[in-house]
């Protein structure tokens, strides 16, 4: 259908298809027309440029830094070689064959047109879609948006004369960089610090605040900054104030914000890491009376409604939780306040997260910082050489922390550093997605000895 002709009427609108792909197929099981815009990725940022790449290339990375940690057992094993571009290469092809996948059977499915093109809002649920073929009008009668995220650029001088490489870029190289500059220590920033760091580049990692991963507990940032500091230079309380070309490769002028010293380092390739902005922007979100807060993320209410009746926002546009996890259920939540009179709410507080940096990081709900604010507390902490499985691991450093509400037992935050910290979360996150308390973790056996053994142990020194 090209200009001039009716405009095409969908029950549902589906905008971005990450998460989007699962209110597409919700919509076609209830015999609903729909349309699905999509400029880019198909599949979303998850599948080709976030979690799922990175972890095809940290998996490696946690190999080999388990091998070199082993000689702490009394095993002498050698690396005797990595091959990064087929490291690099296994990962590009395992995400082509499941965007090929998508793209066979998106365009096969039934009852739906997926406009592969960028659409922005022109009135009241109405789209203007246009690509290179296609320039469309299209309304539905319900709208959810799930457009996602890009990395955002950090406004440092001179930035844009260099060459520098993304989260979404860096998966297109085909050589190991000799170094790498890595702008940002978030967990984007630190998960791909270590993953250079373990193929073999010198890192430097430059973050503006005082911690590494800033929103985790105080000692667990602490302590992963101690770790990554054996094998790469990390600068915190830093800003990149310009950036230029050096050689063949980049430099950054830092300036320490305590003692307002500056100092350059420079590196082969350059890594911005600082942050995500919202590609809500791109949509023209006023024309339908959608409202976006200062960031730009989409404002929703606890059902994912905006602040348009019939129009619903999920995963990273609403900019609350930006996890894969997240967004398949904020999916289950918005379907089901769109098709039910009795409504349910997204509860933000019982979404986990974990970072896989070396060592590992995995959390749940408040910190204790957080938590004293509105409530009375119990604090618990264990270390993982506090359970037999932690000693044959000779693991000294990684531990648990538990904030327990006190009058009621309810677990209000769960944090974890350490090997296979995000399997071990799990259960506090049952726990906490039941509202059980802390007895219906501590009251039930746990295999002896086993690494489970760390999550009541933690609970149980509470005090």
């Amino acid at each position: 259908m090209g200009k001039g002709r009716d405009m095409k009427e969908y029950d549902v609108i589906v905008i971005g298809s990450g998460s989007g792909l699962s209110l597409v197929h919700k919509a076609l099981s209830e015999k609903a027309r729909v349309a699905l815009v999509a400029r880019e990725y198909l599949g979303g940022t998850c599948l080709n440029v976030g979690c799922v790449p990175s972890k095809l290339l940290i998996y490696p990375a946690d190999r080999i830094m388990e091998i070199e940690d082993t000689g702490k057992l009394g095993i002498t094993a050698p690396i005797k070689g990595i091959d990064f571009s087929g490291i690099m290469e296994r990962m590009r092809a395992y995400i082509q064959r499941g965007v090929s996948f998508l793209r066979e059977d998106t365009v096969s499915t039934e009852n739906l047109d997926f406009y592969e093109a960028e659409g922005h809002f022109i009135g009241d649920y109405t789209l203007q879609v246009h690509n290179e073929t296609i320039d469309e009008q299209i309304r539905g009668r319900k709208i959810f948006i799930a457009s996602g995220t890009r990395p955002l650029i950090s406004p440092v001088k001179g930035l844009q004369n260099v060459d520098y490489l993304t989260n979404e870029t860096l998966l297109s190289l085909q050589r190991l960089p000799e170094s790498v500059l890595v702008l940002g220590g978030s967990y984007i920033g630190v998960e791909y610090a270590h993953f250079f760091s373990a193929m073999g580049s010198k890192v430097t990692i430059v973050e503006r605040l005082e911690r590494l991963v800033a929103f985790e507990e105080p000692e667990i940032s602490d302590l992963l900054k101690k770790e990554m500091e054996k094998r790469m230079t990390i600068y915190t309380g830093t800003t990149a104030i310009e950036a230029r070309k050096k050689g063949s490769g980049v430099a950054l002028l830092l300036k320490e914000e305590s003692t307002g010293q500056e100092k350059e380092v420079a590196a082969e390739r350059l890594l911005v890491a600082a942050g995500r902005v919202s590609n809500a922007g791109r949509l023209d979100l006023p024309k339908t009376g959608v409202e976006t807060d200062r960031a730009g993320f989409i404002k929703v209410d606890n059902y994912l409604q905006t602040s348009k009746e019939h129009i619903w926002a999920v995963g990273d546009a609403t900019g609350k939780q930006m996890f894969t996890h997240a967004a398949d259920k904020e999916v289950e939540v918005a379907w089901h306040n769109a098709t039910h009179e009795e409504k349910t709410e997204m509860n933000f507080a019982a979404v986990p997260h974990a970072v896989y940096s070396y060592p590992q990081i995995a959390s749940i709900g408040l910190t204790e910082a957080e938590a004293r604010k509105t409530y009375q507390v119990l604090v618990g902490k264990a270390n993982y050489n506090d359970v037999v499985q932690g000693d044959a691991r000779i693991e000294k450093d990684g531990f648990a922390k538990a904030i327990i509400e006190r009058d009621t037992g309810r677990i209000l935050g769960f944090h974890i550093i350490g090997p296979e910290a995000s399997v071990l979360i799990q259960e506090v996150v049952n726990a906490v997605v039941n509202k059980a308390g802390v007895d219906s973790i501590t009251d039930s056996m746990h295999t002896f000895p086993s690494m489970s053994e760390l999550i009541p142990e933690t609970l149980n020194r509470a005090e």
